[in-house]
């Protein structure tokens, strides 16, 4: 039998890419090696190809298991570099395996480890030609079994997983490609070998690695081991060589770590008394990438030929949308990949870097074009790395930053090394959906961090890709002859939600819109105006807005009054709703506010988990007409995204109910044409006056301040629209952000005034709520027998008139024509904002006795132009 590992293949890849070990790209000039410092300091020597220092240097890591790290310059994980250097360097070894295979290369399956050889593995795979490629992951992906896994014993992270779409891309006999930017002891791909071998057995392996550093001893474990299985194992390789490791180098190295540590902690300079840690001075933008529909992101569930000719087709326009959004001027450009997502950013980076060489005439900065854009690219990665700011040392700088994909294995830090003062006028964050989270927007998150180092980010996301499963929705199985089989999924593609501060003035982690902007759209009418083109033409109330009610001083101190009387009432029923949910609806809920009266609530919500569990529940925001039903483009995305199980509609309050039984008829209705099931339409509200739900923070009928205004205290939002020439049938409703009324904005003081009351009432909550999750709590809908009789006493003959409630009749008179109030005989404070406006609208306010609400709002039964019925559309009388 032939040598189990070709020797003759590794000989001739020490001459390989002979010019590509010497790119240096953004390595120290000079005669300075990158690893001299540490060599200098623990004795660390790196031996053999004389090219090994231009290829890799040294750094420090923060691991019980190994102190040294290996740092290439030319993979695009920790040091930037040019994209045609890295992926060159895995197209060349790709071809040698193509070679070294002959025939055989076109059964063969390459598959790269995660995190640091995802990129490499998709390169060799190109360099191949005519293999698919698969990628080891950390990320479990709800519905697709793992098809084997293996342990890197030396990794930060060491659990990988193989979830391949097709099961039979691992099960066959032809070789496998296994790619690893280093081997320092063969422990990985014996882990590896060991797993699938077993599965599937087959009779050739090819290793490849931008660097072979394994002892002798380890280099023979690997022949013996290929030997014991009865399996040929080549190995190719760009260069080899030993690390040479004195005595103790571990203990020394924690050491080493620790004072560099605690010196670099005393030099900090500590922010001032009350400021933010780190004040953002870049400014963040999202692109569009215009992604393939149903193209993978990657290979974590395999990419094939046919995959990545869509992608060499469709990346000249992708790069150049990138280039149109650069800033004027720019001349060093990173883009930054994310963790396993390496390869969709890298051949981003490489696209635009061609397009860029290939434009070098002036568009709109002729002094910058002239010299060209210089473009770099690396990831972030979840490797803990010490930094030291010197020519010697490979990782000069480090972003810390916390996870923001939601890892299987808890929260934790993240890293981007060697991005802070290196000079980069514009970084593009390349993310998938998935990690398209709160966590990346918020103070701190990687966003933020490099805002605080370049002045211009661009954010641009790739959908993560789900393999198709007939039945992932389905509890019930796969379709039988006796069930229709679901309908196809549209094709496609829906738009990331929209985040404050550029829609909203919540923070990006609170809440996102799944809206569309209209802001640039006049929408606004008069309410007289706009009830008599509703009535005239047929219009739904939907397709045109009020004007936003401006509040005077006087009713801006009714307000605030209000906030400071009723703050703890609130946050206790926040705390009693939320503590419901948790305990009955889903450990970790998706919380849905219907906007925008409920996302003030569902904002709340989430504070509260957060301050009760330490929970970070998602949330988003979607829209729901009257008439219309739910966005169903919406629920598409939530389906899309996450369990619909565990998706939580949240309101503000109940009137009679008609919203509760809106949203029961739409989900009804989308399951029908969708075949998605799981979505719960029960709501969760705030207050349930009218006994219309069994999730609720309270029955009372009080005043609930963040009903006294409209987007003052709604995230500047306006309320939702859909109309059929600004809404199409791929698209989500819209809204208006009304940035000018900034100034008179109390979104955020009215959170901060309920939340900062959560831990004097969360006892008191806690408790209330295990009460009512052993109470009965079946709706009785006596607010709903109330409208009808409040209907017929007063002669209006409509329940679509009479709105019950605080907020319903705040809402009469902020919105539409009113004809009178009905108040609860002695009514206290809940109402002086609703005499007030009714004093200045000129609207009569009866006291009634025994009434159920503490007021209700009539609709002037005469007057039609403010009144609309159950459809939508102006009630005739």
């Amino acid at each position: 039998m032939e040598k189990a590992v070709n020797e003759e293949v590794r000989r001739g890849a020490r001459d390989a890419v002979r010019d590509g070990s010497r790119a240096g790209g953004d390595v120290p000039a000079g005669n300075v090696w990158s690893g001299s410092w540490v060599a200098e300091r623990l004795g660390v020597e790196l031996a053999g190809d004389d090219r090994l220092t231009g290829l890799l240097g040294l750094a420090l890591r923060r691991n019980p298991k190994r102190a040294h790290l290996l740092v290439s310059n030319v993979l695009g994980k920790h040091v930037p570099q040019s994209p045609a250097v890295v992926y060159g360097h895995g197209v060349a070894l790709g071809r040698r395996v193509r070679e070294l295979l002959g025939d055989q290369a076109h059964r063969a399956v390459v598959l790269g480890y995660a995190e640091t050889a995802t990129g490499l593995g998709h390169a060799v795979a190109d360099g191949v030609g005519v293999a698919p490629c698969l990628h080891s992951t950390r990320r479990p992906v709800p519905g697709v079994a793992a098809a084997g896994g293996f342990e890197e014993s030396h990794s930060h992270a060491t659990s990988h997983l193989l979830l391949p779409e097709d099961p039979g891309l691992l099960a066959g006999d032809g070789p496998l490609v296994l790619v690893d930017d280093e081997f320092s002891t063969g422990n990985t791909v014996l882990n590896t070998i060991r797993d699938l071998h077993a599965r599937h057995p087959r009779r050739r392996y090819v290793v490849v690695a931008l660097v072979d550093m394994r002892s002798p001893a380890d280099t023979g474990r690997l022949d013996g081991f290929a030997r014991g299985i009865g399996a040929h194992v080549d190995l190719v390789t760009t260069v080899s060589g030993t690390v040479r490791l004195p005595e103790g180098v571990l203990e020394k190295g924690r050491e080493l770590v620790a004072r560099q540590e605690a010196q670099a902690a005393q030099e900090a300079p500590r922010p001032a008394a009350g400021a933010e840690a780190r004040t953002r001075t870049g400014r963040v933008a999202r692109i569009g990438l215009g992604w393939p529909k149903g193209l993978p992101d990657g290979g974590r569930h395999g990419f094939t030929p046919a995959h990545r000719a869509r992608l060499d087709d469709a990346l000249p326009a992708m790069a150049g949308r990138i280039a149109d959004a650069l800033p004027d001027g720019a001349r060093r450009v990173l883009v930054l990949g994310f963790e396993e997502l390496m390869y969709a950013p890298l051949r981003l980076a490489h696209a635009l870097e061609q397009r860029l060489e290939q434009d070098r005439t002036p568009r709109r900065a002729p002094a910058a074009r002239a010299g060209g854009t210089e473009v770099r690219f690396s990831t972030t990665t979840r490797s803990p790395v010490l930094a030291v700011d010197d020519p010697g040392y490979a990782i000069r700088t480090r972003l810390a930053f916390p996870a923001h994909d939601d890892p299987a294995d808890g929260p934790g830090e993240r890293y981007a090394y060697n991005v802070a003062g290196a000079g980069f006028d514009a970084v593009v964050a390349v993310v998938d959906s998935a990690a398209d989270t709160p966590a990346l927007h918020a103070p701190g998150g990687l966003l933020a961090e490099l805002a605080a180092h370049t002045p211009q980010v661009l954010l641009a996301v790739v959908p993560s890709y789900v393999p198709a499963a007939p039945d992932r929705h389905r509890p019930d199985g796969p379709d039988t002859p006796d069930s229709p089989a679901a309908p196809e999924r549209p094709a496609f593609m829906l738009p990331e939600p929209l985040r404050g501060p550029a829609f909203s003035s919540y923070a990006p982690e609170e809440v996102g819109w799944l809206l569309q902007d209209l802001s640039d759209v006049t929408l606004e009418a008069p309410t007289e105006e706009r009830e008599e083109a509703i009535q005239s033409g047929g219009a739904h109330y939907a397709e045109s807005l009020p004007v936003e009610y401006q509040p005077s001083e006087q009713y801006q101190e009714l307000f605030r009054a209000a906030l400071e009387t009723s703050a703890a009432r609130l946050a206790h029923a926040v705390g009693v709703v939320t503590e419901t949910v948790l305990a009955e609806r889903s450990p970790r809920p998706v919380l849905v506010s219907l906007a925008r009266a409920g996302t003030p609530v569902g904002i709340l919500m989430r504070r509260w988990a957060r301050h009760r569990h330490q929970l970070d529940l998602p949330h988003y925001a979607v829209s729901i007409v009257r008439g219309r039903g739910i966005d169903a483009n919406a629920l598409r995305w939530l389906a899309e995204h996450h369990d619909p199980r565990d998706v939580v509609f949240v309101d503000g309050w109940t009137g009679k109910g008609a919203i509760t039984r809106e949203l029961a008829q739409a989900v009804k209705e989308f399951e029908k044409a969708h075949g998605v099931t799981g979505f719960d339409p029960e709501i969760a509200v705030l207050a349930d006056p009218g006994s219309c739900v069994r999730t609720y923070g309270t029955r009372e009928d009080y005043l609930i301040p963040s009903a006294c205004l409209n987007s003052t205290v709604s995230g500047l939002i306006s309320r939702t629209v859909l109309r059929a020439d600004l809404v199409g049938p791929d698209d989500f409703h819209g809204a208006k952000f009304y940035r000018e009324l900034a100034g008179a904005d109390a979104s955020v003081a009215f959170l901060d005034a309920v939340s900062a009351r959560f831990p004097e009432v969360t006892d008191a909550a806690c408790a209330q709520a295990k009460e009512l999750l052993a109470a009965d709590r079946t709706p009785g809908w006596e607010g709903w027998a109330a409208v009808e009789r409040i209907s017929e006493e007063y002669g209006i003959h409509d329940v679509n008139l009479v709105k019950p409630g605080v907020g319903e009749t705040t809402r009469v008179l902020l919105r539409r024509v009113p004809w009178k109030i009905l108040a609860r005989a002695g009514a206290g404070h809940d109402l002086d904002h609703v005499r007030l406006l009714a004093a200045q609208r000129g609207v009569p306010v009866e006291e009634v006795a025994g009434l159920p609400y503490t007021c209700v709002g009539l609709i002037h039964p005469r007057y039609t132009r403010g009144a609309t019925g159950a459809d939508g559309h102006a009630v005739t009388l």
